[in-house]
């Protein structure tokens, strides 16, 4: 028979047991979509199963990251809407994206203002990178960070570009951003704004001359199969800012949070490397692959850089003049690394 003393004994066991399960396994299971543009094959990709695995291991498996490449959710323009909307978590956009709603994104859009990787670094990872992002949530957005995209580099069927001059009368795709119009605008290209998902098409049937994008957007989307030359004008750097629809962040607890600000601390350091590392290696293949390469002089990378300033210019004057004030000041800073 049991006595009341074991019965008494039983309940309180079955109390502190209760009291003693993990707090992670009371945590509520996450699951993040992650939509970008590039294909699985691209330091984008490789990035996002980056912080995919942080995230898994520093939540013991209660947050999982499912990605979503090669535009399956949509365009950018269409990614960035759900994340504001609140059903879709995660994306990665160039900033050019973003400029539609926060305009001064547009100053990383400027071309010819980092001329190495250090530089770019330092510009993104300081106070200009942080006063930017700053400017998300009010929008609907978190931003985690920027990872690396590269030194973007023209392509086209015609003809080498060796000089500013050889862009006049190309038509040329070009990210839908003001910046960018002018800019090639400047040396008499025809620039056509065109979502990156139609590009392909539109340069195998000859809808258009040429592209421009970082070497290893080039090589993972076979533009090589469609274009002849490729030329090292690095006339603009690009990155991806790491964005999280604010809707869903709010939901989250502080550790959660903070798992997901550290993952893709660690992630952005792996992915910069990866994408770096790619790139540099990229050129031989697209050798490899029947491109002719160009190398530009820095006699007529310097003239370029002349003729664009008036966009700099132009522009500037339509943002908020504090981020101006401090985008000009930087620049000077790591003009010296």
């Amino acid at each position: 028979m049991i006595t009341k003393s074991e019965i008494r004994r039983t309940l309180l066991l079955a109390a502190l047991c209760v009291g003693a399960l993990p707090a992670a396994f009371a945590q509520e299971a996450r699951t993040i979509r992650f939509g970008h543009l590039n294909n699985s094959d691209h330091p984008m990709s490789m990035g996002a199963r980056k912080f995919a695995e942080l995230v898994a291991a520093k939540s013991a498996g209660k947050m999982t990251v499912k990605e979503f490449p090669a535009s399956q959710l949509g365009s950018e323009l269409q990614q960035q809407a759900a994340l504001q909307g609140g059903v879709q978590e995660m994306t990665a956009p160039a900033p050019t994206s973003l400029a539609g709603i926060v305009k001064e994104f547009g100053l990383l859009d400027f071309p010819f203002i980092v001329s190495n990787f250090k530089q770019a670094d330092a510009l993104l990872d300081g106070p200009v990178g942080k006063a930017l992002l700053a400017k998300l949530p009010e929008k609907g957005l978190v931003g985690l960070g920027f990872w690396d995209l590269g030194f973007r580099n023209v392509t086209n069927s015609k003809h080498p570009i060796a000089k500013g001059e050889d862009l006049d009368g190309l038509k040329l795709r070009v990210i839908p951003n003001p910046v960018f119009l002018e800019t090639f605008k400047t040396f008499k290209a025809n620039p056509v704004p065109m979502p990156f998902g139609e590009l392909y098409s539109a340069l195998e049937t000859h809808a258009v001359d040429g592209q421009e994008n970082p070497f290893s957007v080039i090589l993972s989307n076979k533009f090589f199969e469609v274009q002849k030359y490729v030329s090292a004008t690095n006339h603009v750097y690009a990155s991806n800012i790491l964005l999280v629809s604010k809707k869903f962040w709010d939901k989250l607890t502080p550790a959660e949070q903070k798992i997901m600000q550290d993952a893709a601390n660690e992630a952005i350091v792996y992915q910069r490397q990866v994408s770096r590392d790619i790139a540099g290696k990229a050129v031989a293949e697209l050798k490899s692959k029947g491109m002719q390469y160009t190398e530009l002089a820095p006699a007529e990378i310097a003239k370029m850089q002349a003729a664009v300033k008036p966009i700099h210019q132009k522009f500037a004057a339509e943002y908020d003049p504090a981020i101006v004030k401090l985008f000009n000041a930087e620049l000077e800073r790591i003009q010296k690394l």
